[in-house]
């Protein structure tokens, strides 16, 4: 995925570090990208009814 710059709070990042360790992941910042991916299959899933696979897209210039 894209690197996207967020700012988080003391609580945001403590709450990222559990989902870190839930999970089995190395990174907060991992942590994050799970965390939108999910929301985004669940949207998904919602609208079309069937589960949808994320994938990276390389973006090639024009």
């Amino acid at each position: 995925m894209p690197d996207q710059e967020i700012i988080v709070t003391d609580a945001e990042h403590d709450l990222l570090d559990r989902v870190r360790q839930q999970q089995g992941l190395h990174s907060v910042e991992q942590a994050a990208e799970w965390l939108v991916k999910s929301r985004i299959r669940k949207q998904s899933k919602q609208i079309s009814g069937r589960g949808r696979a994320l994938y990276a897209v390389d973006r090639k210039p024009l």
